[in-house]
């Protein structure tokens, strides 16, 4: 990641916060993800086989692989984790994943209702173990109903919401890519939040949940309204039934631009300005644009041709010079090297450990006080060699030496979460020392900081599938 050293001075708002995810594919490990943004340290749980998404590497004829053959999808969704491959179906397995859990903060997964329960990582299980986790889970459809055990993707939810269509066409289309995993990981994220923001101010955990299906929902909050008031079911797909202050247009050069003006009647003199349409004014069909109906397409086909005089670049400022709202329509290529992409963060470099250099989408959130954004690639595919090595334990009580109070609320005498004892000058729960530093994924991150400085070593672990 290109930082200023201002920047990478900054401390990150989640350094400190554990999060353990035991998920796959996007909706819900994207959200861990994102948390890995904001500087939390992340470890992913994986199985033998390993995430599912470790071997997707094609959608729709189109491959996509980096130099150590993974596809991009799987380390756009687990960048900023290290990983550890864990089978808790085991005696040793699950005594090691109780011991994150009890360290850890914020329990993350994606797995469905009854495996969660026979695998003994639902949420009455795990605040057992750890009062005061937060436990996040992703489900298609959500917690209760007759579809609650029913598993899903992306494509699921925007089908059963009528997303499909929402684009206004008479058959249903897909709304690309992967839109509700990244939104309703967006959600999710933002629930830890606000129940780690609970948890410090009451002192308990709680269990948090997102849908796909709820998602969809949420995302389409206007169309459900109006469908639900005016009883129609879609909105028109032919580009010439909107007036041309909410349309977009083909220019001299085939770039396209679009406008977007609410109330019309207040912009339409001034578009009639800007593009030499002034006659337009006096013409009594147009009198009150936002009434004009059934003279659209003649209007909309005479802007078409106007707008095919001149290049984007020219008619841009001509339009904003006079106060309207248009802009670009961009292709994908064209947002990797936009000026107000690049100069807010939206889109960064970041050194990949096996392409090298890289744009990615940057963190769009901007703190004053604080950094965000990516700092490490996705772990590599865990190796027998790499499991269980270094998980750190909390310190004895022999160990721990001159004491203090600890003003978090969550270590007692042993690093649990019982009520507030003598304990080090360095308190278990916030010091850099205790963090999961070292928990290597064969060629995956080094155990480095935000600010790339390695942590102490510590004391090794017996294998985790004995």
């Amino acid at each position: 990641m290109m930082e200023s050293e201002n920047e990478t001075s900054k401390p990150m708002p989640l350094e400190g916060i554990r999060v353990i995810e035991f998920g796959t594919f996007h909706a819900g490990p994207g959200a861990s993800a994102i948390l890995g943004d904001l500087g939390a340290e992340v470890v992913k749980i994986e199985e033998a086989e390993g995430d599912p998404m470790r071997s997707w590497k094609e959608v729709g004829g189109i491959r996509f692989t980096m130099g150590d053959g993974e596809g991009f999808p799987f380390q756009f969704t687990n960048r900023n984790k290290q990983g550890i491959w864990l089978d808790i179906k085991k005696e040793k397995g699950r005594e090691i994943f109780h011991r994150l859990i009890r360290v850890g903060d914020v329990f993350l997964t994606n797995l469905r209702k009854s495996t969660k329960k026979s695998l003994g990582i639902d949420y009455e299980t795990l605040c057992k173990v750890n009062p005061r986790i937060i436990h996040a889970s992703v489900s298609g459809f959500g917690q209760e109903g007759h579809l609650s055990d029913l598993g899903a993707f992306d494509p699921m939810g925007q089908a059963r919401s009528g997303m499909m269509f929402s684009t206004g066409s008479d058959h249903p289309r897909l709304v690309h890519l992967a839109v509700l995993d990244q939104t309703a990981s967006i959600a999710l994220s933002q629930a830890i939040l606000t129940a780690l923001f609970v948890r410090e101010r009451r002192g308990v955990g709680q269990a948090v949940h997102i849908s796909l299906y709820g998602t969809a929902l949420w995302m389409q909050y206007a169309g459900l309204m109006i469908t639900g008031c005016l009883y129609r079911n879609s909105v028109p797909e032919d580009r010439r039934m909107y007036s041309p202050l909410r349309n977009y247009f083909c220019c001299r050069d085939g770039k396209w631009i679009i406008g977007t003006h609410h109330p019309e009647q207040k912009y339409w003199p001034l578009l009639c300005e800007a593009t030499g349409q002034t006659e337009l004014l006096h013409d009594p069909r147009f009198a009150d644009i936002s009434r004009v109906v059934e003279d659209r397409p003649l209007l909309v086909d005479r802007f078409d041709r106007v707008f095919a005089t001149k290049t984007r670049s020219e008619w841009i400022p001509i339009l904003r010079a006079k106060g309207l709202m248009f802009g670009p329509v961009q292709q994908m290529e064209d947002v990797l090297t936009d000026p107000q992409a690049l100069s807010n963060g939206y889109v960064v470099e970041f050194d990949h450990r096996s392409v090298g250099r890289v744009k990615i989408p940057g963190y769009p959130v901007q703190f004053s006080a604080s950094s965000a954004g990516t700092r490490s690639s996705a772990p590599a595919t865990p190796t027998p060699r790499a499991i269980g090595r270094r998980l750190r334990s909390p310190p004895t009580a022999e160990a721990r030496g001159p004491t203090k109070h600890c003003r978090t609320s969550r270590c007692g005498p042993t690093g649990s979460s019982a009520d507030p004892s003598p304990i080090p000058s360095r308190c278990w729960c916030r010091s850099s020392s205790a963090r999961f530093r070292q928990i290597p994924s064969g060629r995956g991150p080094s155990g480095t900081t935000a600010r790339g400085k390695r942590s102490s070593d510590v004391p090794t672990t017996q294998s985790c599938d004995t």
